[in-house]
């Protein structure tokens, strides 16, 4: 089963391997590298969404992106 409809077989067979080439240490820093690229893009919507918006609604409003309206709106009461 392909992990992407829009790779080839042979590109994503060489990706898997460079993955299981990588170190414990390689693995986790690309993890977090990849992490803080999805929070930033996720940041970035939201400033697109709300542009007027103060920092303090923006980050409500990414909290609810990231952990879904219930769980944002009991780390983040109004």
């Amino acid at each position: 089963m392909p992990l992407s409809r829009d790779t080839s077989p042979e590109i994503e067979r060489r990706q898997i391997d460079g993955w299981r080439r990588m170190s414990d240490t390689d693995r986790a820093a690309t993890v977090a590298a990849m992490t803080t690229a999805v929070f930033q893009l996720a940041a970035a919507g939201v400033r697109h969404r709300f542009p007027a918006a103060p920092p303090d609604i923006q980050r409500r409003h990414l909290a609810e992106v990231v952990l879904g309206r219930d769980l944002a709106s009991r780390a983040f009461p109004r």
